[in-house]
């Protein structure tokens, strides 16, 4: 996999991708599932779930430099017809993905993480969050990863956490929609 020769991305290692995936399979994730990579990077959330049956993944990643990358592993790998490519800030979802178009088993969100220290109300992270539930089917899941030191709460719109991981200096915050 292509990776910048900065530090602008931070690619989860592949102990830590396998680990993800693990928890996943509890939740019959990713097979056959329609799947949104925000704040992508060089794709390896979504390439991974394309990889393990995921039948679409819509990346959204707004660096220039990172999203050339981007595509060029999409297309190395071979998924170029699964899936879809934005140049955006997905912090604006609302302006990149129309939920009558698109309605999702499994968002992956992994900001920079200096936008997850504020996690309260009014952040741009839980303004995200909280609208993210119209843009997955109901019992969708959505997956956030943060630095260890940040804890998201309880819940955000529609969205409730069901599970927490750690690994060394990352944090992963599970969350799964509710119908009401």
């Amino acid at each position: 996999m292509l990776s910048p020769k900065t530090q602008v991305s931070r690619p989860i290692t592949d102990r830590v991708k396998e680990s993800l995936f693990s928890v996943l399979y509890k939740y019959d994730l990713p097979d056959g599932a329609r799947v949104a990579d925000l704040f992508c990077g060089v794709g390896s959330l979504g390439l991974e779930a394309l990889s393990r049956g995921a039948e679409f993944v819509f990346f959204v990643e707004k660096d220039r430099d990172i999203i050339s990358l981007l595509k060029k592993n999409i297309e190395k790998a071979g998924f170029s017809k699964e899936s879809k490519t934005v140049r955006a800030n997905a912090f604006r979802i609302e302006n990149v993905i129309d939920t009558n178009e698109y309605k999702f088993d499994l968002v992956f969100v992994d900001p920079p993480y200096k936008k997850t220290k504020n996690v309260l109300p009014g952040s741009a992270l839980a303004d995200l969050l909280n609208i993210l539930g119209d843009y997955i089917i109901p019992d969708g899941i959505v997956v956030v990863r943060t630095s260890s030191d940040v804890s998201l709460p309880e819940q955000y719109g529609r969205l409730h956490v069901i599970e927490r991981r750690r690994w060394g200096t990352m944090a992963v915050s599970i969350f799964r929609g509710t119908n009401s």
